[in-house]
């Protein structure tokens, strides 16, 4: 059995954004979207995940998107690719 996390939300947000903490990370995301885990391995060498439009090859133990396709296409330039903040567990943000 895997360990590996079977889903991900990945953000789309603007490359000139830093510092992404979670409520700015989630509020700045021009696209979001969750994918799941495909089985597969990307050309990365990285888990392949897919959903709503992306195609990710995501490494789980840093969640780190190393690879990407937006609708087939690569990012559009001036865009960033992350992950979604894990919800905080007292509910915070």
């Amino acid at each position: 059995m895997t360990t590996e996390p079977q889903r991900f939300e990945i953000l789309l947000v603007p490359e000139h954004i830093e510092n992404l903490g979670r409520a700015k990370a989630t509020d700045k995301a021009l696209r979001s979207a969750v994918v799941e885990a495909t089985g597969g391995m990307g050309a990365s060498g990285y888990p392949r995940y897919r959903g709503e439009g992306l195609e990710a090859d995501i490494d789980p133990r840093t969640r780190t998107v190393e690879a990407l396709l937006v609708d087939g296409a690569e990012l559009d330039y001036g865009l960033k690719a992350v992950i979604a903040p894990e919800p905080d567990p007292h509910g915070g943000r």
